[in-house]
């Protein structure tokens, strides 16, 4: 009976998990891929910038509960009142693409590439490729954004000392510097995934030299600031006699989700990467037979079979590996056809990116994979075939890290002799 190419020969016999979904991190910049509903409005310093349609909604918000503050400031406005409301809201996000700004050139100061800031109904977001590798980085990518917040309102509350005494413009100023100073600070607190959760994670990290332990330290934060946002309005109103509505019930019950969700991804993430490094390409490979491509599937599989080996690669009249073979192609091939199918037909060219060095481990074999997707990898060590990792083997061994909450453990792959 033909060796199956489904697994290492000497793997655990456990259910194939459900594909692992990868962000591709090319150096090439990758094709726009928004979520519906955002929307480009332009770029600074090579960064895009987008807007959720959410936030037309949260504009329209804004403008309804000014409303009557801007109608007493300035009676007889009419239609006009919105129109003022919905242009404090533009201002007023302009002071958040300012706060996100400052971490994307900060940043990309570093050396990180920057793939965009999108304006969303919480605030914004700012995607930066890949995470800092020093404390001392992470501290200034994630303070700079609420330190900007704050240069904002202080910058909003010293103009508004210039103008008259009453009038729009002074509301507009004043607002704005107090929810500049309000945002800046509430960012500063040492909770995940807020930008004062990064800088506490930055300090523990420092502190104690392990990333980890900053990032769960950081999650706790986020979590305890969670609780606490949910009880905010409770406490306001049996402390501090404050009248609350449902709407501030609702507002804090969606804050709250927000960061205990942040707060808890960001745990699971820390604790998965902290398993990354026993994923090896060494430790993951399967054996390979390296056959001509004129070998008959059938033979090609027998020598599989008899070698141990749970992948085929293929050479050409020079003896030089050209390709590696197709495992779903070979399944689904008929046996009745395998005896009278040349196998190198079944295989896949060796294009640029899918030979990878025998050494490579844990992030570096995880980008190595996600900027040239396939199946298969040749893996080689130095000039010499060591085997061909196959994509559903990683997936495997990364869903076990999922189970086994980031803990190492051997990847159970047959031994190579």
């Amino acid at each position: 009976m033909p060796v199956s190419l489904g697994e290492p020969t000497d793997s655990p016999a456990v259910p194939r998990p459900d594909t692992v979904e990868h962000v591709t991190a090319s150096s090439t910049p990758p094709t726009p891929n928004r979520p519906p509903g955002t929307f480009r409005i332009g770029e600074i310093g090579g960064i895009d910038v987008l807007v959720r349609s959410s936030w037309l909604l949260v504009a329209v918000l804004i403008a309804f509960v000014l409303a009557p503050t801007i109608e007493a400031i300035a009676p007889g406005l009419g239609a006009l009142t919105y129109v003022a409301g919905l242009a404090f809201a533009v201002l007023l996000y302009l002071s958040v693409l300012l706060h996100e700004i400052s971490h994307a050139l900060v940043a990309k100061r570093f050396g990180y590439d920057v793939r965009s800031v999108t304006l969303n109904f919480l605030g914004g977001v700012t995607e930066i490729e890949g995470e800092p590798d020093t404390p001392g980085r992470e501290f200034w990518i994630a303070v700079v954004g609420p330190l900007t917040s704050l240069a904002v309102g202080a910058a909003a509350w010293g103009a508004s000392l210039l103008l008259p005494d009453s009038g729009l413009l002074l509301f507009a100023f004043r607002a704005l510097a107090l929810a500049n100073l309000v945002v800046g600070v509430l960012n500063l607190l040492p909770g995940l995934p807020l930008d004062g959760g990064r800088v506490f994670r930055a300090i523990v990290w420092k502190a104690t030299g392990n990333p980890y332990a900053g990032t769960v330290a950081a999650g706790y934060g986020g979590r305890a600031i969670a609780i606490l946002a949910l009880a905010f309005p409770f406490l306001a109103r049996e402390v501090l006699g404050w009248d609350m509505t449902i709407l501030d019930y609702v507002i804090a019950f969606v804050i709250a989700m927000f960061l205990w969700t942040g707060a808890t991804q960001a745990m699971l993430a820390a604790r998965l990467k902290r398993g990354l490094p026993s994923l090896t390409a060494r430790g993951l490979a399967r054996r390979a037979v390296d056959v001509p491509r004129s070998t008959p599937v059938a033979q090609a599989i027998e020598q599989a079979r008899q070698a141990g080996a749970g992948a085929i690669v293929v050479h050409g009249p020079t003896g030089t590996i050209d390709g590696v073979v197709d495992e779903r192609a070979v399944l689904a091939t008929p046996e009745a056809r395998r005896p009278w199918v040349d196998v190198g037909a079944l295989a896949r060219t060796l294009s640029p990116g899918l030979t990878l060095p025998v050494d490579l481990a844990g992030e570096p074999l995880i980008r190595a994979l996600q900027q040239t997707p396939s199946s298969e990898y040749l893996v080689v060590d130095g000039e010499s075939l060591y085997g061909v990792l196959v994509t559903g083997d990683v997936d495997h061994a990364f869903a076990a890290r999922v189970r086994d909450g980031g803990k190492q453990r051997d990847a159970g792959r047959h031994t190579h002799g």
